[in-house]
């Protein structure tokens, strides 16, 4: 999962073998509190992007269930045009993430040490969006 600016909000890893929809509710549950300035922290986020892959009654249902605004492309009746504007931030950051070659293809064996890679990457992305803007 990924802010509006492409910077990694949640990491979660799954096997090849199944479904995206299927960590949805991992990745939002995995996302840190944000911290305003006044108020009870907000958890999550207002709303949420996602494409025809996620367009599942029980995603939108549990996107509601913790107050989140589901913006699902359905299959068979939304262009996939539209849903470029958002989803090149999402491209972009895997794009990032393919930056670093021991990610690009995953040669390690075991999935613990291929997640500690994979937040560390994601880490250095945050880092270097903080450093530009210092």
């Amino acid at each position: 999962m990924v802010d509006r600016k492409g910077l990694p909000l949640a990491v979660v890893l799954t096997g090849a073998n199944r479904h995206d929809s299927m960590a949805l509710t991992k990745v939002v549950d995995a996302v840190r509190p944000v911290r305003q300035r006044r108020g009870r922290p907000r958890k999550r986020p207002e709303k949420l992007h996602a494409d025809k892959g996620y367009d599942f009654p029980r995603c939108r249902r549990d996107l509601r269930k913790r107050a989140i605004a589901p913006r699902i492309a359905r299959r068979g009746v939304d262009s996939s045009e539209h849903l470029g504007q958002h989803r090149w931030v999402v491209e972009r950051t895997f794009a990032w993430i393919n930056q670093f070659r021991r990610l690009a293809i995953r040669y390690e064996r075991h999935a613990d040490l291929y997640r500690a890679f994979l937040v560390l990457a994601a880490a250095i992305i945050c880092f270097r969006a903080v450093s530009r803007f210092c």
